[in-house]
């Protein structure tokens, strides 16, 4: 979990809090194909989720805190900055909200927790050692970060000032509008649209890269975990499904074949 210079703007990290986290780790290491790995962080336990030796993402239980702010079982996507403090100040001086002010994680980095003006939450992120993200959509690693916006456009020119993305293609969804790739450099990362009426709130959602969409659908199910939406074929001749993993939290899988 580290950002450099490189990164800057891009997701680097995926965190997990879940009010059952045994349950989330064995489900998760089925459906993706992550090992688990449990750390020691400061008072609590920390579980990194890997794809050999590379670490995906992590896993913690419901802070009491977000607990007391009524956060269900989530995913959260951290982005990296040059400086957490100064793009904190810069969310709410553009209108997005400060959860969980900029603080230290020893020997790891320094973080907070924010919300763009529409109230989907991430997280900022700038690494104690400079170290390149993995692959994008290399198998068991983040392949695609969407969000759910009440207003794209606006969301999108305040990630453009914020974050430095660009516009990349923008498809023809039919009644829900258009759906607004992204960029954070070359490659396409992301795409946002408004959200479905009845989603209650902007969110962000997480793709997770496997090999074949139909065996994790499967996995999914056996699990315990619910499919909101698909298997569906979308552009670039790949696979996704929408679920929910057995404690509530909302994430998909994508795939290159079916």
């Amino acid at each position: 979990m580290s950002s450099s210079s490189s990164s800057v703007g891009r997701f680097v990290w995926y965190e997990l809090m879940t009010s059952d986290v045994e349950a989330a780790k064995a489900f998760y290491t089925k459906v993706v194909g992550w090992q688990a790995e449990d750390t020691a962080a400061t008072g609590m336990t920390y579980t990194l989720f890997k794809v050999g030796e590379v670490h995906a993402a992590g896993l913690m239980a419901l802070t009491e805190d977000a607990r007391n702010r009524g956060v269900p079982p989530c995913w959260t996507g951290y982005v990296a900055v040059d400086d957490v403090d100064a793009s904190s100040d810069q969310f709410k001086k553009h209108g997005g909200a400060v959860h969980v002010p900029p603080c230290d994680i020893p020997n790891t980095g320094r973080f907070a927790i924010v919300a763009d003006p529409q109230g989907a939450v991430l997280a900022l992120f700038k690494g104690a050692t400079p170290q390149q993200a993995p692959a994008f959509g290399a198998p068991g690693h983040a392949g695609w970060h969407e969000l759910m916006a009440a207003d794209w456009e606006k969301a999108f020119a305040f990630y453009a000032t914020l974050f430095g993305w660009q516009r990349a293609d923008a498809i023809d969804i039919g009644p829900m509008g258009k759906y607004q790739l992204f960029t954070a450099g070359e490659q396409p990362i992301g795409g946002m649209f408004n959200k479905p009426a009845k989603m209650p709130i902007p969110f962000w959602l997480y793709y997770f890269s496997i090999d074949a969409i139909d065996a994790g659908t499967e996995r999914v199910k056996s699990g315990g975990g619910k499919i909101i939406n698909g298997p569906m074929e979308v552009p670039g001749d790949m696979w996704i499904v929408q679920c929910t993993d057995p404690q509530g939290a909302m994430f998909a899988l994508v795939a290159p074949k079916k």
